[in-house]
Formats: C-alpha cells, structure tokens, sequence
C-alpha cells in the first residue's frame, strides 16, 4: 500500500482505488489481520523455487487468508479477484494459496481445494509446481516436508487436516458430490458462460471459511464471466457498491496509448520490476507486436489486460459500449422504426426497434439463432445464457423461416408505432412478399427503406457521436454489446485525383472476423438507425388543458 500510495510502483487506477476502500474499510469496521498466521502463510513460499513474495501478493493473500471480522471470525474477504498480465505468476500464488489452505496452520479439516480451468494443463499447473518444489527440496526439508504433507504426480494432501489439492478440468459432470473449502478459477477468461462455475461454488458452504480465488489475464471472450466480474469490481471501486467479501485486485494498463511506455507495463503486471528477463521478453514482443498488431494482438489482450491489441478501427471504445446497459422509460405507444439484419437465414437473425426524443436514442433488439448454423462451434459468446434471458431465441430448423421474423414484428405494432422498416438491398428479396402482407411496401406506401453503404455513410457520425456522448440506452443487452464490439469500421469511397486517390473520410462497418464474431445485431440498429427521420418525437412539457363547456 505504500508503494502505491508514494508512487513508486505504477499502478492502474482499479488497484489505487482498492487501497482506498481497504484502508477505509479498516477505519471504519472491527477487522484485523492476523499477523502470526500471515507470517506462517507466507513463510511457506521458502519451498517454492521463487522463494520471494512479491509485494502484490503480500498484499492479497494478507487480505484474502490473514484478515478476519472481530466478532464473528468470519473472513473479511473470502473471494479474491485477480486480473494481472502474462508472466506475473497468476500459478504461483494459487500454489501458493493452495499450500496454506491444506497446511497445519489453517487447521480446517477436510478443507479441499479444487482448481478449474478449461483444460487439464491449467487446471494441473498449479498442482505440478507445488509437487515439484517438494520434489526439489534437499533431504533435510524433504523430510520435514513429509511430516505435513503427502504428494503424489498430481495431488497434494495436508495430513494434518486431511485436506486435498486437486486440479479439475472444466467439465461440471460428477462434481455436484465435492465438498471444496475453497474453489480456484484459472484463466477465467476462457469460460463463455456461468456452467462450470455454478457446478464448482454450489459445492462451497459446506466447511467453514469457504474461499474463491480467480486468477486470469483478460481474454478475447466478451460478454462472459469475465466481463461481468469486471463490471462487478467497477461497481465497488468506483461507484459505491457493497463489496459482499469481495476483493478486486485489477492490474491493467489506463489507456492503450501507455503501451508505448515500458515504464507504465508495470501497471498491469506488478511483478515487472523484479524481473528483468521476463522485461527483455516483453519489450521483444511489443516490437513484434509494433510491426504487425493484428498478428500479435495478444500482446495488448493478455499482456496489458487491454480488451483489444489489434489495429481494426473499432466502432468505439467498449467503456462507451458498457455505458449502453441503462434503463429504458416505458417505450408504449411510442413511433420507432425498426431495422433487419441478417447474413444467412441459416445462421443468426436480427430485429432492432430505434426510438428517438432528443439526442437520446433508446433501442429494443431482439436476435434468433439457427441450432444447424455450422458457426455455433466458434461463437466465444454466451449465448445460451441470452436464450435464458430472452434476448435471443433459438430455432431447432434447418433455417430461421421469414414467418418467424414477420410475426415478431407483426406481434409488436400492439406496442410501439413502427413508421418504417429498413433491411438490407441484397437481404430484401427473401422477406419481400411477407413484409407487404403486414403494409411494407418501398414504392407503394414508402415506409420500407432498401439500405445501401451510402446510407450507412451518412448514419456513422451519428452512431459515433451517439457514443461519445452516452446517448444510447439498450437496458440489458448482451448480445447488442457483444455484437458492437465485434464490429469495424471500413473506410468506402475514395476520390480519383491527379496525385492519387483521396480518402472522402466515409466509413460503412464490416466484421473483425467473419464467422465466429456476429454483427447482426449491430447491424440491425444500424439500419433502423438510417431512417430515424421518420419519427415524430413525443412531445415534452405541459399541455394546455381547455375548459369544457357543456350543453
């Protein structure tokens, strides 16, 4: 906390703001560190090869093993969320953690620690390295060693409380019968939905003290787990929320225009100062990553816990997409117009409902997915979890049929005034006859829009100032958000001249990579976007109210 305080250690702005809500907590409440049993806990990283205890992990596993409620005994904060950069050392200090949690000096019995992640390696990583370490110790420690602790190939058990250290693959079949005292999550940021982590903590309560550890770099898989835990730890830091034993421990980089000072890396990862080869390999890669980003994106992602290394030109910043989740006003009755957006029926569809009052924007999505589509494989989303929410529904056919979508619609004029439906040129002729059967016609009653990139060109600016300014308000969209995020914009149009051709400046949007990113929802409110014009906005203010004369 000093060094953070004073400055010398670089920080991010999450963990400046974790030492404020830690100091303040010990102002405010009845906790204390145990300080015999923090001494004992870290005195146990002599048997590891590492010896040391950087100061970041002192500070965690202080917090998260060592600091307890004066009445009650109960752990202050029993769930640690550690979001740190590739080569800190996330699996030694689950090793670490693990060692203290079945060791004598915890003194729980049957206290189990179960570690998840997505593949056996992981999961068995930090198992391996607590068996190696007592592998290489000299005789002398061996033996003393043995007096507490049993080691096989890959479990490590605390004899005096018969307790086990177990890696655990990410499969939730068979695990509803574990009895963990604590649960670790390594590399949390691979998980696309909540399955194995429900499966895992249900099993928690029943020992005394139960503790959660996740541990991860950040990830390409957005709108998960990972982003929620993110959010969550937002909240406590920054926007006054009850943090109910949870501790975030956030080490990220402010902006992405630090990359390109080595002084600021340290920012994500805290142990950068203590390690100078791994500096040298670091300032390998960002040169690597300098001369092709999009290549060696996961530099940024996984190095400096940025959410994007690449050089795609995104629609915007994802703060600005989070700031989207905001609460809709009771949109009955209001004129909107609505837009449709789809690559093939055979895959994911997409229906937006834009509403205007002002600058503000105000939409209503709603998506179907295809169970046959031959991309569900590669979707990095969860979007089971948005079936549950009703934010998409699945179709168990060969196709989404246009019925489907036209009744949709259809079933909505009860609610919102549509003035006008837009779809896409090339998409128009699939949906032609059904769309004129509910009165949307582009010649007869021009209330049907056929968009084309010019009039995406034109709608860009408005998106994008929409953006910067926090006009949008979705409510709870995840799969809008995800869908956001995985567009690009695409410079169009370029004017022939004498000195070569000139960049107009206009941009359409495309997709940062073609099957396992969908755009569609994105793209939907972009549609319905391009014919906001439409709409006659509500009025605001008082009305005058008449008097009424009767006869």
């Amino acid at each position: 906390m000093d060094l953070v305080e004073s400055g010398k250690l670089r920080t991010s702005k999450e963990v400046k703001a974790l030492v404020e809500h830690v100091k303040r907590a010990f102002d405010t409440e009845e906790i204390y560190v145990d300080d015999d049993l923090a001494s004992h806990y870290l005195g146990l990283a002599k048997y590891f090869p590492f010896d040391q205890v950087f100061p970041w992990e002192e500070f965690v596993i202080t917090l998260h093993l060592c600091t307890f409620e004066r009445g009650t005994g109960m752990p202050r904060w029993p769930d640690l969320f550690c979001l740190i950069g590739r080569g800190a050392g996330k699996d030694g200090i689950i090793a670490l953690e693990a060692t203290c949690m079945v060791s004598p000096y915890h003194g729980i019995r049957q206290y189990d620690v179960d570690i998840c992640a997505n593949n056996e390696e992981q999961a068995l990583r930090p198992v391996l390295d607590i068996v190696a370490a007592f592998d290489g110790a000299s005789r002398q420690t061996q033996t003393k060693l043995k007096r507490y602790f049993e080691w096989k190939t890959e479990s490590v058990d605390g004899k005096a409380t018969g307790s086990k250290i177990r890696g655990r693959t990410n499969n939730p079949k068979g695990k509803d019968g574990m009895r963990s005292g604590m649960v670790v999550f390594n590399e949390v940021h691979a998980y696309e939905d909540y399955n194995n982590i429900s499966v895992f903590t249900t099993g928690l309560g029943k020992k005394k003290h139960p503790r959660r550890l996740i541990v991860t770099t950040n990830g390409d898989v957005r709108e998960g787990p990972l982003d929620d835990y993110i959010e969550t730890s937002e909240g406590i830091l920054f926007g006054g929320d009850p943090d109910n034993g949870w501790l975030p421990f956030i080490c990220r980089l402010d902006s992405k225009k630090e990359i390109d000072d080595p002084d600021c890396w340290e920012k994500a990862n805290p142990s950068l100062p203590y390690l100078p080869d791994l500096m040298r390999e670091i300032e390998k890669e960002y040169r690597d990553w300098k001369k092709n980003p999009e290549r060696n994106a996961s530099f940024v992602i996984r190095r400096m816990n940025l959410t994007d290394g690449s050089n795609e030109i995104k629609v915007t910043d994802y703060e600005n997409i989070k700031a989207t989740k905001r609460e809709l006003p009771d949109l009955a009755g209001w004129q909107c117009t609505v837009g449709i957006d789809y690559a093939k029926i055979t895959d994911w569809v997409s229906v937006n409902f834009h509403f205007k009052q002002g600058n503000q924007r105000y939409e209503l999505s709603h998506s179907w997915i295809c169970l046959e589509s031959k991309d569900i494989p590669r979707i990095k989303a969860p979007w089971k979890e948005w079936v549950k929410m009703g934010r998409l529904t699945e179709v168990d056919d060969v196709e989404i049929h246009p019925e489907i979508i036209i009744d949709y619609i259809y079933s909505m004029r009860q609610y919102y005034t549509i003035k006008g439906i837009a779809i896409d040129d090339f998409r128009y002729t699939l949906l032609s006859r059904q769309l004129k059967e509910i009165g949307f016609d582009p010649k007869e009653k021009k209330n049907l829009k056929l968009v084309r990139p010019s009039d995406i060109m034109r709608v860009a600016p408005v998106i994008d100032s929409c953006f910067a300014n926090k006009y949008f308000s979705w409510d709870d969209a995840p799969e809008l958000r995800w869908a956001t995020n995985n567009a690009k914009l695409i410079r169009y149009g370029r004017k022939p001249g004498a000195a070569g051709d000139a960049d107009l400046g206009n941009y359409v949007y495309g997709k940062i990579e073609a099957k396992s990113r969908k755009t569609d929802p994105f793209m939907a409110m972009v549609a319905s976007m391009t014919i906001e014009d439409m709409i006659v906005e509500r009025r605001t203010g008082k009305r005058k109210i008449l008097d009424v004369a009767t006869y």
